[in-house]
């Protein structure tokens, strides 16, 4: 969740730092800090409370010198938001400071053990406990600091990914992973440390992705370490990174929110490259040609994800069951670790994650591997944990996602289920040519049918002005469409702060009919599908309440238009592709109320992008 940053070589570190932190605070902004050591030896340390503006305005005028350092924009877990646990934090001799993205679980039983050694702590983190144990075990054993790292980590129980500086010895920098994320880019005679690559591409295309377990000592002069937790030498993968600059910046938008809807054409246009055909007429994906036995001969299909990513599980549970005839399950991640599930070799998991970074997920999938299920992920950056952790997969291809309510990433996950639907469909031969074609053609169609659709953005701007008076919002939709209407709910909740529930439409009278009234706005999916009819009378049932309907509807639509306050028209479309459309709008109409209330859309409150803890 937190955002680290590292820097050493010959050139000054603080301004590579502060603008690092900046392309990672998506992954966390309610404090930042920076430790720097300077020629004289000092480790200057630096941090406040709030976004990395803030810290780089508290540094104006100190002194920031020094071609070793290390920063870090923190989400919070342990810890209220302040100044005193913002990260770096240093070990009791102030020799060292660490930064950590991740949780140490068992953090107070080993604060306790400290403290009866007569140590004492000045923040409330989980991180002060283990910089502080580094120092007791190197303190103690007369160590170097390396064997010191990896001692302490033996004790530790959790996830992280930490930077560690020591004064006493200013030319490297030590760095250790365990289920969260870290990235070494490497140049000449220097070397970048970063919890993704954005912070990296201004300096060099040149990574090393560090393995889970992994500790990396760089030092400088291009000398570069790589062990084990039991001090085994690793041989670290130098990769090429694939990442444009233009890629991570806002290129003229208010918002990367509204850039990366504005991208979804072209991003779904490079998510099928190479998958689609140029004629539009057949599927290919070389998981499902190099897994077919595997993937062919599941008895059930098991699809893990958390928010966004849950709902586009959702979405492809019902293509997989239509076109495949293959019993599919969704379940949150984050219960699916934790209530002992029936799983076994003849099941697939399908974990979808953008990041590939998720805790749960991850968690999921490690669990799902051990009682032998085969592994499929879904996810959008390359090289990440839950890629590497899976038998096989497809990589979404839709950009850096920067972001925190997610938009591009939902509509790729699907876009991708769907393909990976048609081509287990095709190879099991449970869908005929004219369903399969129509199906086929029509998703190449989908990228100019979202560029349509994204013409009504300046009228759902207009709309949005009318509903930031709500209080409360329902999103109705059945079918292929209801976990649509939840997905927009939680666009809606994530960035304008207006409660939202996303139900099908069915279940309203179930109990969530008793909200509507008059002040009650309700967004109904109504697009002429197998289930038209049904949700005509469930707007019906609403108006006879009073309820405001926002209806999205077909194009031509006559019927439904004439009931409802507010239409907004979807092209036609095949049914089961329809949330790639109606997504759309509901995005927008998300945006829009947020910018009109002056909320932080990319950062909204208490939520970050890369949810790398429980």
């Amino acid at each position: 969740m937190c955002g680290i940053v590292g820097y050493i070589g010959d050139k000054e570190a603080y301004p590579i730092l502060i603008k690092g932190l900046g392309r990672l605070e998506y992954r966390g902004y309610d404090s930042a800090g920076v430790a720097l050591l300077n020629e004289e030896g000092i480790l200057n340390v630096y941090k406040t409370k709030g976004k990395v503006a803030e810290l780089d305005s508290f540094c104006h005028d100190k002194d920031v010198s020094g071609t070793v350092g290390i920063a870090h924009t923190r989400w919070a877990t342990h810890g209220e938001p302040s100044a005193v646990n913002a990260h770096p934090h240093y070990s009791e001799s102030k020799n060292l400071a660490i930064i950590h993205n991740g949780i140490i679980e068992n953090y107070a039983d080993l604060k306790k053990k400290l403290q009866s050694k007569g140590l004492t702590f000045r923040s409330n983190t989980d991180t002060e406990v283990l910089v502080q144990l580094i120092e007791y075990v190197q303190t103690r054993k007369n160590l170097d600091l390396l064997t010191a790292v990896q001692l302490a980590l033996h004790e530790v129980i959790g996830a992280y990914a930490v930077a560690l500086l020591d004064k006493r010895h200013p030319d490297q920098i030590i760095a250790a992973c365990r289920q969260s994320p870290l990235v070494i880019g490497i140049s000449d005679k220097e070397f970048f440390l970063a919890s993704d690559a954005s912070p990296i591409i201004d300096h060099t295309d040149k990574v090393v992705y560090l393995e889970d377990g992994s500790i990396a000592v760089m030092k400088k002069g291009d000398e570069l370490k790589v062990v084990n937790i039991l001090n085994r030498e690793l041989s670290p993968k130098v990769q090429t990174i694939d990442l444009e600059l233009g890629q991570i910046e806002k290129g003229g938008y208010p918002h990367f929110m509204l850039k990366e809807i504005f991208e979804q054409p072209e991003c779904l246009t490079n998510c099928m490259r190479g998958r689609v055909n140029i004629e539009g007429t057949n599927v290919t994906l070389s998981a499902v040609i190099d897994y077919k036995k595997q993937l062919l001969s599941a008895k059930r299909i098991i699809i893990v994800g958390c928010g966004t990513s849950w709902h586009a599980g959702l979405i492809g549970k019902q293509i997989i069951e239509n076109l495949c005839r293959i019993p599919v399950e969704v379940e949150y991640a984050s219960e699916f670790r934790y209530r002992h599930p029936v799983v076994s070799n003849k099941d697939v998991v399908i974990a979808i994650s953008q990041s590939g970074e998720t805790a749960d997920t991850l968690a999921a999938v490690k669990l799902a591997k051990q009682n032998g299920a085969f592994i499929y992920g879904i996810c959008n950056v390359i090289g990440a944990s839950i890629p590497r952790a899976t038998d096989t997969g497809s990589y979404i291809h839709v950009g850096p996602e920067i972001g925190v309510a997610s938009t591009k990433a939902f509509t790729g996950q699907v876009t991708v289920l769907t393909m990976l639907a048609l081509a287990l469909a095709k190879a099991k031969s449970t869908i005929d040519d004219k369903t399969y074609f129509g199906i086929v053609k029509e998703l190449n169609a989908i990228p100019g049918k979202i560029e349509e659709t994204l013409k009504l953005n300046d009228r759902i701007a207009s709309l949005s002005k009318i509903f930031t008076y709500a209080r409360n919002f329902l999103y109705l939709g059945r079918g292929y469409n209801y976990p649509v209407a939840m997905e927009g709910a939680l666009k809606l909740k994530e960035i304008s702060y207006i409660h939202a529930e996303g139900y099908p439409a069915a279940e309203m009278k179930h109990g969530p009919i008793a909200l509507i009234d008059s002040d009650m706005p309700v967004v109904v999916i109504a697009t002429r599908n197998s289930m038209y009819e049904k949700v005509l009378s469930n707007i019906q049932e609403i108006k006879a309440r009073k309820g405001k309907v926002i209806a999205l509807v077909t194009k031509g639509d006559e019927t439904i238009t004439k009931i409802v306050d507010e239409v907004i028209e979807l092209p036609d479309t095949q049914e089961c592709l329809e949330p790639l459309l109606a997504t759309i709008p509901l995005q927008l109409l998300a945006y829009h109320i947020a910018v009109c209330k002056g909320k932080d859309v990319d950062q909204p409150r208490n939520l970050a992008k890369s949810v790398t803890v429980e």
